[in-house]
């Protein structure tokens, strides 16, 4: 018999995005032009470059990605019948954050909350951005109260704040929506973040029944979570580093970024900072959970790794996998892909109501 063909690089080391058959040519499409389809080129970084530098890298690398997150839906009409407003809150190190409320416009009655937790890799980007304003008015859209978190970061605009900061912040923004829930109309939280966000949310999860207010919590939706901490020497088992390395991501990009987040090495193993290493007793009770994936991410395998442990810990979850798309492209692309991307809102939606019921 002929053996049958690997996927991705694992088959053909010199596959891109443009060449891979399995991705979506739309997506493709609106990669070509700007690069991203390609090979990810080499850094001019590595792990082993001065911390400044790195900063001063990863600043630039923040304003490409957003640049290009928010070209993706430009030429888009707005999200109607949404409402926003703006709290800022006292988080428990001290330090003010703002929030972001987005609401039906003109609703009435308790509604399902969500807590979006947004990417970047711990390190950059920002909730104020165009792209993440408009991710937040479209689950709005869908009857949800959201509320987004301008937690600090590692690096960028809002850094350099190392782990964990970040989590600390998200931590506290997840108190305050607790505590206003009668005031918002919220009947329950779901946490729900993708990429560093989705390490927020999941970690955000760990750190609530460590603290003991997992009650907060009615559930949880993490997207192509970032979460293993295996950049530098990529394990086996996570079988997605080497087939889809260099597509949109690297794991040398990963492990500059992990390098930010921790820029002593001593949360490497450390669940609140990368949540692959939780244990059976670390997420037994936890509230439901969906992990949503991409087929061509180099994390996909990280994030159904963390499903089989959850499934193994006796916890309500589900798994999804969106074909034919890169990190994150069901929720970059919606101008390209708009019935991936309203697939994606529809089931975050759905899964939010089932849980604050």
């Amino acid at each position: 018999m002929t053996p049958p063909h690997l996927p991705g690089r694992l088959g053909n080391d010199e596959l891109t995005l443009a060449s891979d058959p399995r991705a979506d040519p739309r997506m493709v499409a609106a990669m070509l032009p700007i690069g991203l389809a390609d090979r990810t080129p080499p850094q001019p970084v590595t792990v082993d470059t001065p911390l400044e530098s790195l900063h001063e890298f990863n600043t630039m690398a923040e304003m490409m990605f957003d640049t290009a997150f928010s070209s993706f839906s430009a030429s888009l009409p707005p999200v109607e019948g949404v409402e926003r407003s703006i709290e800022v809150i006292r988080g428990i190190d001290g330090n003010d954050i703002t929030l972001y409320l987005h609401r039906p416009a003109g609703a009435h009655g308790p509604l399902p909350g969500l807590l979006h937790l947004h990417g970047g890799g711990m390190t950059i980007l920002e909730a104020s951005s165009a792209s993440y304003n408009r991710w937040r008015d479209h689950l709005a859209a869908q009857g949800l109260v959201v509320c987004g978190v301008e937690f600090r970061n590692a690096s960028g605009k809002l850094g350099p704040y190392p782990y964990p900061a970040g989590l600390n912040d998200c931590t506290s923004a997840l108190r305050w929506f607790g505590e206003q829930r009668e005031r918002l109309g919220v009947t329950g939280i779901v946490v729900s973040g993708e990429s560093g966000g989705g390490n927020l949310t999941l970690a955000t999860t760990l750190k609530a029944k460590r603290d003991g207010h997992l009650d907060l919590i009615a559930g949880v939706y993490a997207q192509c979570p970032y979460i293993s901490n295996a950049y530098e020497s990529p394990v086996p088992e996570l079988t997605s580093l080497f087939e889809n390395d260099g597509y949109f991501l690297s794991c040398e990009q990963m492990g500059v970024m992990a390098m930010l987040y921790d820029p002593t090495r001593a949360s490497a193993t450390d669940p609140l900072a990368w949540p692959y290493h939780a244990s059976v007793d670390d997420l037994a009770g936890l509230p439901p959970h969906v992990i949503s994936v991409n087929e061509l991410d180099p994390l996909r395998d990280e994030g159904l790794a963390y499903y089989r442990k959850l499934a193994g810990a006796g916890v309500s979850a589900v798994s999804r996998t969106v074909n034919g798309t890169c990190h994150a492209g069901d929720c970059i692309f919606e101008a390209a892909m708009p019935d991936v991307f309203q697939a994606t809102i529809r089931d975050i939606a759905g899964f939010a109501v089932s849980v604050t019921r």
